[in-house]
């Protein structure tokens, strides 16, 4: 049994409108919706769910306040779902049904397990021209207007058990831990040969549990950038982006998400395989992000926030006076 990662996440929001604005500026496509829900796909249909937090059928918050109420991972066959019955049993919340099974897990988040409706895509990246290797031959790299994120990559928690936590996703569900923080943080994929992380938790000194932030994939480092500066002309708030995380390598770009927490375009992360060895941090803001762009680029200037767009048609002409 192998988890190929997220299939769905539920939020419980409190102001659904703004919700629904925020997610469509963001890229997914909004195929469902009604008074109290509404539902999207990124592109290879994993979906997000956009739920009033009043309505009592969604699982208990973790936090107060809009956040995530559930995280579905999927599984490539019914088979492979029938292995999981019964193992959640000892679990808090542990429910069987005909299409999936789940509980609680350590920190107070609610998981699914379905088999994945996600569609196989052919979408690829444009490539980049290293020393020594040429990819992209008589093509220039494209410019994105915004982005179309492909599926939800990871999310990540603040919890206050991070071991615990740790031992519940590698023994339930096969996870693998690809790096930590010892004794603070551990970033997680579901199996052997995968991405960096399709979970990262982090354990603050407070003891505080909740959301960080939900991640979405994007197919290269210029449709992070297009899609964030995108998201800025709409309004909305970086929260810090652009940058590159050393951990994992990836490039970023966080956003203040109204239905709860930080959300992220991200791409270009590293693929592991089972002869890697976990590595040990010790966290700090250079370990987070090796550079990054506080406060973010301003989406119609596309310079950083606050700095006047630039004069004339190239960058070397400049006003007489």
């Amino acid at each position: 049994m192998t988890i190929l990662g997220i299939e769905q996440v539920t939020y419980g929001v409190t102001d659904l409108a703004t919700c629904r604005t925020f997610f469509s500026d963001w890229g997914l496509k909004e195929v469902a919706h009604d008074e109290t829900h509404a539902r999207f796909e990124a592109q290879n249909g994993c979906t997000i769910m956009l739920v009033d937090a009043s309505d009592p059928a969604l699982s208990p918050a973790f936090e107060a306040g809009p956040t995530l109420r559930e995280v579905t991972w999927g599984v490539a066959t019914a088979a492979e779902l029938d292995a999981l019955r019964g193992k959640f049993a000892a679990q808090p919340g542990h429910f069987e049904t005909s299409g999936a099974v789940g509980c609680t897990d350590p920190n107070g988040m609610a998981i699914r397990v379905e088999v994945t409706r996600k569609r196989t895509l052919d979408i690829k990246g444009s490539p980049s021209n290293v020393w020594g290797q040429d990819l992209r031959i008589n093509t220039p790299s494209p410019v994105y207007e915004r982005a179309e994120p492909i599926e939800v990559g990871h999310v990540v928690f603040f919890t206050n058990c991070v071991a615990e936590q740790e031992k519940f996703y590698h023994d339930l569900l096969g996870f693998e831990t690809s790096d930590r923080y010892p004794g603070r943080g551990a970033f997680m994929r579901c199996a052997p040969h995968g991405g960096h992380h399709d979970l990262f938790l982090l354990q603050l000194p407070d003891g505080r549990r909740g959301l960080n932030h939900v991640a979405f994939t994007v197919r290269d480092i210029h449709e992070v950038f297009g899609g964030g500066l995108h998201i800025s002309r709409c309004g909305w708030t970086t929260q810090l982006g652009p940058g590159r995380h050393p951990v994992s390598s990836a490039y970023f770009w966080y956003f203040q998400n109204p239905a709860g927490g930080l959300i992220e375009y991200y791409a270009d992360e590293d693929v592991l395989t089972p002869d890697w060895q976990p590595r040990d941090f010790e966290p700090g803001p250079t370990v987070f992000a090796e550079w990054a762009v506080d406060g973010g680029l301003d989406g119609n200037t596309r310079r950083q926030k606050n700095a006047k767009a630039p004069e004339g048609k190239f960058m070397t002409e400049r006003k007489n006076g």
